[in-house]
């Protein structure tokens, strides 16, 4: 009696795997996804554009030449492993400079409940938000 019992509570318990498991397969197995959004923040640049070029290791999602107050956004699944990258390179006048746009083990919890993750770019510097109202400036156009 007790093997069978053992053997009932072994194919109880392989259910209950089985039926949560494809409750969060989606989530699970093809990522969580995130919005990502870069705004030009310039305050005097009408004849000059800011120009961004953003890809991951899978996908490129081209340049784009954005006037004050423009924004490029795109949306993200998050892969199985937590590798998740997207760089955009940015060139406004003679600066440039290079910057990791999403990384899944920086901003899966920075970018907040509404997944999404904000980006703004001045003549100072580059600013981070999760809200659009709340900004933290993380880094400059100098290295």
């Amino acid at each position: 009696m007790k093997k069978s019992s053992t053997t009932s509570l072994l194919m109880l318990c392989f259910a209950l795997y089985i039926i949560l498991m494809t409750l969060k397969q989606s989530q699970f197995f093809s990522g969580i996804t995130y919005d990502v959004r870069v705004v030009n923040g310039f305050t005097d640049n009408s004849s000059l554009a800011l120009v961004i070029w953003c890809s991951s290791q899978n996908n490129d999602l081209g340049g784009r030449a954005l006037q004050a107050g423009d924004d490029f956004s795109w949306s993200l699944r998050t892969t199985f492993w937590g590798a998740t990258l997207f760089h955009c390179t940015m060139k406004w006048d003679q600066k440039r400079r290079s910057f990791e746009a999403f990384r899944v083990q920086r901003d899966s919890h920075r970018c907040g409940a509404s997944r999404t993750c904000f980006w703004l770019v001045k003549e100072d510097g580059f600013y981070f938000s999760n809200d659009q109202v709340n900004w933290k400036k993380d880094f400059s156009w100098s290295s």
